[in-house]
């Protein structure tokens, strides 16, 4: 690799450190390991068990101050009410960066359905809670004195919501969820892209099978916009599910791509790419617990480290309130 090369890596890392450290929860495909409500507060107490989820999420391996990032998410249903209730505590670190979260989420729930095995919800969702972001400076003096060093452990505690809505019908379903409604000075609140962590999240999907049937194919999309740099990308899932004795076991792909490139100097002329994530996912659904690994790989020709980022996210479904609905919906049943 050469240092032209070398030179757009550090820059690159540089800029994603200063302005998206601080973003709040970040979206990776966890969603997909049956945790919709980590991104859409809508599905808080959508499903008929109530559900905990614990996720661990570690990049590059051997390498220090690598990104990783730890969540803890409950909701459920209070009792026989529409409403719904959720949680979510997550740790993120990233380099000298790190957040440190915590959100309340209330959801509503309007049944449409015409008798009780048929599902046809249309859900709304509000989430509320405080993010303390952190950057550690103490090491940044280690050459001498530099004025716009503090040379201390910086930290900002905000406020900030997210609201959606979510419908599912039978084997089908829409989700549409705002993040980072408010705007957080942070401590980049010099810093305008840093300070507008607004984002948009479209999700959709169906899933194919008989509902009595051993197979179910999920082919899904999930778009996302970040509204300060007016940047985009897509998710293309694909998961299939096998019924056994003990529960189901199911497994997919997730291909993440950006809409929009990164230019850089390649010898003597500019050349862009796009960033792109292949991740594929296996779980196990055994009774009434749930364990999933994901691995991503960034298959970018210019990356910072070749190593993939590994997550296991581990579950349990407890409460449940009725019998399965008579459709392929996963995350409701």
């Amino acid at each position: 690799m050469n240092l032209k090369k070398n030179l757009f890596i550090f820059l690159s890392a540089l800029l994603f450190n200063v302005s998206f450290s601080q973003e709040g929860l970040p979206v990776y495909v966890d969603y997909l390991t049956d945790n919709y409500y980590l991104i859409h507060p809508s599905m808080a107490g959508a499903a008929i068990c109530d559900k905990v989820r614990l996720t661990g999420r570690q990049q590059w391996f051997g390498q220090d101050n690598a990104p990783q990032l730890q969540t803890l998410s409950i909701n459920g249903r209070w009792g026989d009410s529409p409403s719904g209730y959720g949680a979510i505590l997550f740790n993120d670190k990233n380099g000298y960066h790190s957040q440190t979260g915590a959100y309340l989420t209330y959801a509503h729930h309007l049944m449409f359905s015409r008798n009780e095995v048929d599902l046809n919800q249309l859900s709304f969702g509000l989430s509320a809670g405080f993010i303390q972001y952190k950057l550690d400076e103490t090491t940044f003096l280690a050459e001498g004195f530099d004025p716009i060093i503090a040379g201390i452990e910086q930290s900002s505690t905000e406020f900030n919501i997210d609201f959606g809505f979510s419908y599912n019908f039978l084997d089908y379903y829409a989700h549409g969820t705002v993040k980072n409604v408010l705007n957080n000075s942070g401590i980049n609140n010099d810093i305008q892209i840093a300070s507008n962590l607004r984002r948009y999240l479209l999700s959709a999907g169906a899933v194919f099978g008989k509902p009595d049937g051993e197979w179910a194919y999920e082919p899904s999309l999930m778009y996302q916009y970040r509204d300060a740099t007016a940047e985009s990308t897509i998710d293309v899932n694909a998961k299939v599910y096998k019924k056994t004795e003990f529960g189901k076991i199911w497994g997919g792909i997730s291909y993440r791509r950006s809409l929009d490139g990164a230019e850089f100097l390649d010898g003597s002329g500019v050349s862009s790419q796009k960033l792109q994530y292949i991740s594929p996912l296996i779980g196990v659904d055994y009774k009434k617990f749930v364990f999933a690994y994901t691995y991503s790989y960034q298959s970018n020709s210019i990356v910072f480290n070749n190593s993939g980022f590994h997550q296991i996210t581990l579950g349990i479904n407890f409460n449940c309130r009725r019998e399965l609905y008579d459709c392929n919906c996963p995350a409701v049943n």
